[in-house]
């Protein structure tokens, strides 16, 4: 079975703004569980366990693409590890929310928990994340870890967990002008996502956009300059 993984550039659950690249999600999941109800798992780490987020995706998950949703909650309350592991291996679809990235990261690795889903995505369970929740896969991420945590003002690359190769940015539409002096300044490829839009990978390679209403964007830096190249 193909391992797929959708990153989404950002978007608002809430108000189903990606509620075409879901569609698409939950259609692989269902794939994958045949005859039987697909499971989709939500993991709110990156926005510190907020339940509220977690009822939003159920109402999309369950009552708009008909899967049974179950959440993971990591910094609420201690949950026994052998559950929130059994919760990961029973699940079709797997998502991350978008929230402070470096949190979700060290949260994931603190527990074990990144390798439980990492297993679980090679084993077929569909991969999806949104804004922090995507971008945490790459080997590296442009995220605003430290305006969130009001420690320091502008954006910054950080290491992330290495599944995808490569720079990422989400949210590109709003930090097009920064993204792209920070790829110039590296001199290298970098794969840059807008709100509303998604990058689907399938066996760790990008294979197409998906969009409902953004795009993605592949860029490459030389010293002839930087090259935007529009993904299909």
């Amino acid at each position: 079975m193909d391992r797929i993984f959708i990153a989404i550039g950002g978007g608002e659950l809430r108000v189903k703004t990606t509620l075409e690249m879901d569609r698409i999600a939950a259609a692989f999941a269902k794939q994958r569980a045949g005859e039987r109800r697909a499971n989709a798992l939500f993991f709110p780490t990156a926005s510190h366990d907020s339940l509220p987020y977690f009822n939003t995706f159920r109402k999309t998950y369950t009552s708009e693409l008909g899967m049974k949703s179950d959440v993971v909650l990591l910094t609420k309350k201690e949950v026994p590890l052998a559950k929130n592991a059994a919760k990961i291996a029973a699940a079709d679809l797997i998502y991350l929310g978008g929230g402070d990235t470096v949190h979700l990261i060290e949260t994931l690795h603190r527990f074990g928990v990144d390798k439980m889903i990492l297993d679980a995505y090679r084993r077929g369970a569909v991969l999806v994340g949104l804004s922090a929740g995507a971008i945490c896969w790459f080997d590296e991420m442009y995220s605003d870890t430290n305006i969130m945590r009001q420690s320091g003002e502008g954006y910054s690359v950080y290491r992330g967990m290495g599944l995808i190769k490569g720079l990422i940015s989400p949210h590109y539409n709003q930090r097009q002008k920064d993204f792209d002096a920070v790829v110039t300044e590296r001199q290298g490829v970098a794969f840059a996502i807008e709100d509303n839009a998604a990058l689907l990978f399938r066996n760790e390679a990008p294979e197409r956009a998906l969009s409902s209403g953004g795009r993605c964007y592949r860029l490459e830096a030389s010293p002839k300059g930087l090259l935007r190249t529009f993904l299909k």
